[in-house]
């Protein structure tokens, strides 16, 4: 038995309650009353990514540091070191991604979420692993990375919602979401590749295998999404 596990349902219940209330606390717009789940759902996600990224937030001590810099050992062990806090962070991520998968598998026809459900799913298992074991934990904070890009895909989602897509805050979120998207999505991904295929020979080999399957299903999907958006948002 893991305490991380402690974590992992306690944030699982938290953010659960969270969806539960948040029509109280955002009310949906009258474009968004025929899909209320879907509204609720994307306030969680956004909550969860922005509490879930203090590794990228300003240092309380020192606001001109990051977090994430304070720590420069990860660049160099991303096995056995990480940060205080850090297995914390990835079991509350762990619990987020559980109930968004449960959200959805209630909420959403199979058709329509499988692609979220699927790349939940790798998630969770390396997050997992990571809890479960007390490794890795740097390796998963690096991939938390990509929840900065995630406040403005999900703020996009909210302007879509609320029928806000010809206004100039629709116009600047497109532009700072594809921005964030190459720098914390593509360019993290292709970074914890290349740090996999480096460390290869300090790497168990099961653990190497579930990495390198994560990998080689994250990067397609966030090409193929990256695409998506810069079809819809700049050449529709």
């Amino acid at each position: 038995f893991s305490p991380g596990l402690l974590v992992v349902a306690g944030s699982f219940a938290a953010f659960r309650l969270l969806n539960r209330g948040l029509e109280r606390l955002v009310p949906p717009p009258p474009s968004a009353r025929r899909n209320r789940w879907k509204w609720r759902n994307i306030w969680t996600s956004l909550a969860h990514s922005t509490v879930g990224e203090p590794d990228a937030l300003p240092d309380t001590h020192n606001p001109s540091h990051c977090r994430f810099c304070l720590h420069p050992e990860l660049s160099k062990d991303l096995v056995g070191t990480h940060p205080p806090g850090a297995h914390s962070l990835v079991a509350v991520s762990v619990g987020y991604f559980l109930e968004d998968f449960v959200d959805m598998l209630c909420n959403q026809k199979l058709h329509q979420s499988w692609e979220l459900l699927f790349h939940h799913s790798v998630v969770i298992v390396c997050f997992g692993i990571a809890v479960l074991l007390h490794q890795y934990v740097g390796f998963a904070l690096v991939a938390l990375l990509v929840e900065i890009n995630s406040i403005f895909l999900h703020l996009r989602q909210i302007l879509l919602m609320a029928n806000l897509v010809h206004t100039t805050c629709y116009r600047l979120n497109s532009i700072i979401n594809l921005g964030t998207y190459v720098v914390f999505r593509i360019a993290t991904l292709a970074w914890m590749s290349r740090w996999l295929f480096l460390n290869r020979q300090n790497v168990p080999p099961a653990t190497y295998a579930v990495g390198t399957v994560g990998m080689a299903i994250m990067t397609p999907m966030n090409i193929i999404l990256f695409y998506r958006l810069l079809r819809s948002d700049f050449f529709k």
